[in-house]
């Protein structure tokens, strides 16, 4: 390791490069080897050489559980530029985490929040961020003093586009989640890479998230009012239907994994399925 480069995992595994130059590679090839990370680099070393690649040039990862390679079970996929390679430590989990703490801790970018509230867009001005990523969430301190929180397995929605940020055309990732039981957005900005990767740790809690739930005109009209901030309680009297109908929605939406219930009667939230299908909803109105 060069000066001021800490090792942060040394594991056994597999590898191999599926995409060269921006063109598939036709046979694809296990290798097994030694897979070594460090604040700084990639290693992927074997008998038949070293392959290093800098985590400062690292695009995008994607993660693959239940693989249907014949020599591995699970895999990450790595993108740099127009190459892509695949990656199988023997401890998938561990090392999944430890890469994007490597790539994206302490890395400092714009950060909106809320920029939506309740569904509501607020008028947020942007304001520096530092990224720390634990194990199962995203925090960001912001130079306000604020500091957000985002739970992976609570992201409902998550969405990228360019945009004009203090006069210049960025990639901006928009994350839904909740803030104290209520549903907002999060926009985050910076270096095209940090952004990326960012949405590739995320995406796991969307894509876990999301659901084809068929709902009735009830029982959108009852999410909907929840995703805009409605209390439960308020709910009967908000969308003019009986205490009795709306509990029976209630209940069916539990039961859909799209509410929990608090421990009141008649008290329930969002969860992060809920969020992403009022968000969508939200959207195609």
């Amino acid at each position: 390791m060069s000066e001021g480069e800490t090792k942060l995992a040394d594991q056994r595994g597999k590898f191999t490069q599926v995409v060269k130059g921006g063109r598939k590679v036709p046979e694809i090839e296990w290798i097994a080897g030694r897979i070594l990370l460090s604040t700084k680099r990639l290693i992927l070393a074997s008998n038949e050489g070293k392959r290093t690649i800098q985590l400062g040039k690292i695009g995008n990862i994607k993660s693959r559980q239940n693989a249907p390679q014949p020599n591995v079970s699970s895999y990450l996929s790595i993108q740099v530029g127009n190459d892509v390679t695949l990656v199988s430590p023997q401890n998938h989990d561990d090392f999944e985490q430890r890469l994007y703490d490597a790539v994206l801790d302490q890395s400092v970018v714009l950060v909106k929040h809320p920029a939506v509230e309740g569904g509501v867009v607020q008028g947020t001005d942007w304001e520096k961020g530092r990224i720390t990523v634990d194990e199962n969430e995203v925090a960001l301190a912001l130079t306000s003093g604020q500091f957000v929180e985002i739970d992976i397995d609570d992201v409902g929605t998550l969405e990228q586009k360019d945009g004009e940020v203090r006069g210049d055309m960025r990639l901006i990732t928009e994350v839904g989640h909740t803030v104290e039981g209520t549903a907002v957005q999060t926009h985050v900005t910076g270096p095209r890479q940090t952004v990326s990767v960012l949405a590739s740790l995320l995406r796991k809690g969307e894509q876990q998230n999301a659901a084809d739930v068929d709902l009735t005109d009830e029982q959108n009209e009852v999410l909907m009012a929840l995703y805009s901030g409605v209390s439960p309680f308020q709910i009967p009297k908000f969308v003019g239907m009986d205490v009795e109908r709306v509990e029976r929605i209630y209940d069916d939406l539990i039961e859909a994994g799209v509410l929990e219930k608090k421990r009141t009667r008649r008290e329930v939230e969002l969860k992060a399925r809920g969020r992403h299908i009022a968000s969508e909803a939200t959207a195609d109105e």
